[in-house]
Parts: structure tokens; sequence; C-alpha cells
């Protein structure tokens, strides 16, 4: 039987993506990230992988398009501001229908902003931070063993799609340390077939990966069929937690690190009569809207509470999905702090 390990969520990651079946990996140092890299240098040429250290971020995201395009599986790594210089590359494999996973350990901006936890990269994940109509599957865990398991299974959903899998992380994840359960590695010699990959010319065909179409009826059919795949996504792919939702008068909605911060206001409060739930995305693309509109149909609900380490972000989604039936008000921190569940408490309360 096996046992649980004590370890930091970057390298809890890291392993876990290796033990999914990534081989190479392509990255540029920031903190607060580093560990994933670092534990990717030593650790993959023990399994006949490879890791670059590109000279820049540009780079490592145009090594992943490449090593993606031969079908070989292939992850990247980087912050807020490393995330952004990687954007254009990351649109490129988007539109190419590349699978591959990029992991976003999000810290304080805009610009340099804080090494700190924030979670101000909500926009840039979830609608389309590079230039065109791109999509991408994108987790939020709340735990270093969610963050395994979402890790782990990410290669397996980029390649089922051919889409990008997008973790959204934060600072706290990713520097925190909790025991965690590793998953036993998968056999590559059993993974699917890549026809597509581009690893030399057949007899009957050429397979090339690309990006540029000049014939706007072609482009406009490439982009509706990307759109049918995420259509797919909402159907299959969209996850979340409902946490003592059913008779709430005030549900919190918070994703990710806020979410652990939140669920222990909720207990606090039920334990002083009052009646708080938690609705925790785990994908934010796609987000459980259709999940948040049921909710606020239930009589006993008063309003939603939206918390998040920014200036509300996630919040615009929300009041879609609840599409005016109930109140949705905010509460947020920012450049680096993080709220309390005191905190949280004061404003359910009214105290703040």
């Amino acid at each position: 039987m096996s046992k649980k390990k004590l370890m930091k969520g970057n390298e809890a990651i890291a392993e876990a993506a290796i033990r999914g079946g990534c081989r190479y990996f392509f990255g540029y140092p920031i903190t607060p990230q580093n560990e994933i890299p670092e534990y990717m240098s030593a650790r993959l040429p023990e399994v006949g992988g490879c890791f670059i250290q590109s000279e820049s971020e540009v780079s490592a995201i145009n090594m992943v398009y490449g090593a993606a395009s031969a079908g070989a599986r292939a992850m990247t790594s980087s912050s807020s501001p490393g995330i952004s210089l990687k954007q254009e590359g990351i649109s490129y494999i988007a539109t190419a229908e590349l699978p591959c996973v990029v992991i976003n350990m999000v810290r304080g901006g805009p610009g340099l902003g804080t090494i700190f936890c924030a979670q101000g990269d909500y926009f840039q994940a979830t609608k389309g931070g590079g230039h065109g109509d791109y999509h991408m599957l994108v987790y939020t865990p709340s735990t270093i063993q969610e963050a395994v398991d979402l890790v782990y299974e990410a290669f397996d959903k980029a390649d089922q799609y051919r889409v990008i899998t997008y973790i959204l992380g934060d600072a706290t994840i990713g520097q925190m340390m909790e025991p965690v359960l590793l998953p036993e590695f998968k056999d590559l010699d059993k993974l699917p077939k890549k026809e597509w990959a581009t690893t030399g010319r057949t007899d009957t065909e050429r397979h090339i990966v690309n990006t540029l179409e000049m014939n706007p009826d072609k482009l406009e059919g490439m982009i509706k069929h990307m759109y049918h795949t995420y259509d797919e996504l909402k159907k299959n792919e969209t996850r979340y937690e409902e946490y003592l939702c059913d008779d709430a008068e005030i549900i919190l909605c918070a994703y990710g690190t806020v979410s652990r911060i939140a669920r222990t206001a909720v207990n606090k409060l039920r334990a002083e009569g009052m009646k708080v739930g938690l609705f925790r995305p785990i994908t934010v693309y796609p987000f459980p809207e259709e999940a948040i509109g049921k909710l606020s149909e239930h009589n006993c609900l008063k309003k939603f509470l939206v918390t998040e380490l920014s200036e509300g972000q996630m919040i615009e989604d929300v009041k879609l999905a609840v599409n005016g039936r109930k109140p949705v008000e905010f509460f947020g921190r920012n450049g680096g702090n993080v709220m309390t569940s005191e905190d949280l408490m004061s404003v359910v309360k009214g105290e703040k």
C-alpha cells in the first residue's frame, strides 16, 4: 500500500507531471515556481526525459510547440509576468490544436508586482490571454493533493481534446508543504497513437502543423472546429464542489487557496447558527455556470459573496451565471495580502 509523502507543492506538481507521462520540460526561472524547473532538471534525466532551461520564456513556449507537434507530452511552467511573455506561443499552440500542459503559480501584479500569492491572472487564463478566439481547459487546485491529481490527469485531457490544459495555481499552493499520495507511473507504450504528429512523412500524406491561414473561410472553419471542442469541454469536463449549499442563505464563491479560507469561515459561521455555504469552481474554463444558476434559484438563498485575491475577476462569471436572480457581492484583497477567515466572517455579518 502506498504511503503519503510530505512534499512542497511545486515539487509535487513536477513529480505528478512525470508520472503522468511528461518527458519534455522547457522553462525559465521566476519566483515563486522555481522549484518546478529545478526538480525537473534533476528528475527528468532519471526517467529518460529532456529538460531545457531556455534563454527566455518566449523560447520556452516555442520549444513546447515543437515537442507537442512531434507528439511528445510536453510542459512548461512560470508565474504571472512569465506567462504574459508566453502568451503569443500559447495562442499559436491553441490554434494548432496541440496538446500540452502549462502551469501558472500566480503572484501579485500588475507589472512585476510581488512574489506573494494573488489571483489576478483569472482573466488571462479564462478569457484568452493572447490574441484571437481560443480557450484552454483551466483547473484551479485548492490543495497540493488536488494539484497532483489534476496535473497527473492533465496530459490525458490535453491529448483527448487536443487542447492546452492549464493549471491556475498560486504562490501559496506552490510553496506550502502537505502530505500527498503520488500516483503510479503511466505506461507510455500504452498511450493512444497521435496520428497527426509531425514524426515524418508517410507514403500517403505529409503532416503539417500551422496556425497561419490566409483564406478567411478556412480560418473561420478552423475556429468553428475549435469551439466545437470547447463545447465538448463544457459538456464533459466542468468541475466544481458545493459545500453546505442546499439550505444556505449566503453562498461564498471562491477558488484555489481562498476557497480553503472560505471553507473555514463557513464552518465557523455554521457553528454560530448562520446558514452559509461554499461554491468552489475546480474548472474556471469551462466555468460551472449551470450549477451556479441552479443554486441561484433556491428560495432560501439571499445572496452570493465572491471572494478573490484581486479587485474582482471571477465575479463577472458568477454574475453572468446568476443572471440577476440574486445579489452578487464582492470582497477581495490584493498586493500579496491574503484575507483571513475572520475577515470573511465580518463581511458576511455586515461588519465590514
